[in-house]
């Protein structure tokens, strides 16, 4: 049968929630595009900047009529464009980024909204499952008990064994009420990890192979073209 999560589950829900608020994927994706966001800002803020542009050519020339056959030449310039009227795109570019930038930083706060309630419903849902086990468990407890007592009673005839029989339905009930809570409990750690942000290969210890982003980046980071994949496709 299934277990519960005993590794990586934290202690607290104000624990869970700065667990969350830190490595939820949701959360990360939504900063690293506000980061975008500026950057896009500042590019678009700079077509109002001026712009250098620099050029150098050289020659060489070879002439049977000169003195010497040949002749050089060599040149070198600088042009300086300043922006004084772009018909509004510019702006307008402007503007759109920083509309742009407000919405990531929305949707900063819409992930950190949303993540904060499943991870509250997760918790709680642990922790309500958890009670269930105790409770059922005492419950079983109880009910086994009381079924030796109606055996013992109906060994010496105060009791019919219709008696038995509901001490026993008694015991059963009890049992898949503890089994359905203990499922619950796996179920409730798993969803609070997922919630986190931590139901990951890595976190769970699964002997698989782990996806390393890096990956590609470091196999194309230093060429100028290439068309194979790092596995060789």
């Amino acid at each position: 049968p299934a277990n519960a999560i005993a590794k990586g589950l934290p202690g607290s829900l104000d624990t869970a929630l700065a667990t969350a608020f830190a490595q939820h994927p949701a959360i990360l994706v939504s900063k690293y595009l506000i980061d975008a966001g500026v950057y896009n800002v500042k590019s678009a803020e700079g077509a109002f900047l001026p712009s250098v542009n620099l050029s150098a050519s050289a020659s060489r020339n070879y002439s049977l009529t000169s003195p010497t056959g040949e002749s050089s030449s060599a040149s070198i310039g600088a042009t300086l464009s300043v922006p004084i009227y772009q018909g509004g795109s510019a702006s307008a570019s402007v503007r759109q980024s920083k509309e742009s930038l407000g919405q990531a930083r929305i949707g900063l706060d819409v992930s950190r909204d949303q993540v904060r309630a499943a991870v509250t419903s997760a918790y709680t849902q642990l922790s309500a499952s958890r009670a269930a086990v105790t409770a059922n468990r005492e419950t079983l407890r109880a009910g086994r008990l009381a079924l030796d007592g109606v055996v013992q009673e109906r060994d010496v005839g105060q009791r019919t064994t219709l008696d038995v029989l509901n001490a026993q339905n008694t015991v059963l009930n009890a049992q898949i009420a503890l089994a359905q809570a203990e499922r619950d409990v796996v179920v409730s750690s798993y969803a609070l990890l997922s919630a986190i942000g931590r139901l990951t290969a890595r976190d769970l210890g699964l002997r698989v192979a782990l996806h390393d982003p890096k990956e590609h980046y470091t196999a194309v980071k230093d060429k100028w073209f290439g068309l194979r994949t790092p596995d060789g496709r």
